[in-house]
């Protein structure tokens, strides 16, 4: 039986993808992987990644600022994602990857946070949800969209924090990302959150090309690959197949109204 699926978080703007698109896209739809959504990480990436989006008809574009390169971005970085938005671009789905990481050095908290507000405050304006980035800041995060209070929500991508901090995004609205780390044996915790959580809260991603698969560690990681993301998950519920595979779609097409 073969389902379809909606990688909702790939990097497809980077290599081994971006000079080989057909090709890349060809093997994800043998997969069943009928969209993907592709995130900007800084200003300089959102015209490749609108393009990518406007010539390839499973592709989705998000715009927005990673914290992860934090020193690149600035108050015009913030005025040309207003300028972005303001266009309404007809395959822009969401405001993001945009959020808050601990995990680097020199994170320079401070200004992460007020670039993300910013973020937050444009997607209220425009009406769009938000992909979230969140690496030992789960609680931070929490105030913050707490705080700002969007009405389309989001999603936590690549989650791999507590079932607590899990529940407490969802209380707030958020749907959570599944993606490669639930294929480690290892990833007991995180495994154990995707068991509990509600089906209705749950999206499936990969970030490819980063975060591989267990058994593919060194290589780059691919859209196709959301499939074996899915028997994984598959293997933690108690769903059938049949209705997790159309949930998470359903999930993904209802957040980020995708046509």
């Amino acid at each position: 039986m073969s389902f379809r699926f909606i990688d909702t978080h790939c990097h497809f703007d980077f290599p081994p993808f971006v000079d080989d698109a057909e090709h890349s896209l060809a093997r994800a739809a043998e997969a069943g992987v009928e969209k993907i959504i592709v995130p900007a990480t800084e200003s300089a990436r959102f015209a490749g990644v609108l393009a990518l989006a406007e010539n390839h008809v499973p592709l989705y574009a998000a715009l927005g600022l990673h914290p992860i390169v934090i020193e690149k971005h600035t108050d015009e970085c913030l005025v040309q994602l207003a300028d972005c938005l303001k266009l309404k671009p007809k395959k822009l789905v969401a405001v993001g990857e945009i959020g808050l990481d601990l995990y680097r050095e020199n994170p320079q908290f401070e200004h992460q946070q007020y670039i993300l507000d910013e973020q937050l405050k444009l997607a209220k304006r425009f009406d769009l949800p938000v992909i979230l980035h969140s690496r030992r800041t789960h609680d931070k995060l929490a105030m913050h969209l707490k705080r700002q209070n969007l009405p389309r929500t989001g999603v936590v991508h690549g989650f791999a924090g507590s079932l607590q901090q899990a529940e407490r995004f969802i209380q707030l609205g958020y749907k959570i990302g599944v993606g490669g780390t639930i294929t480690y044996p290892r990833a007991s915790k995180t495994r154990e959150v995707m068991a509990r959580l509600p089906l209705s809260a749950l999206l499936l991603e990969t970030d490819a090309p980063d975060m591989p698969l267990n058994g593919y560690q060194g290589q780059p990681n691919r859209p196709e690959q959301a499939a074996s993301v899915f028997q994984s998950l598959c293997e933690l519920r108690p769903e059938s197949p049949a209705e997790i595979a159309e949930k998470l779609a359903n999930n993904a097409e209802k957040l980020f109204l995708l046509a």
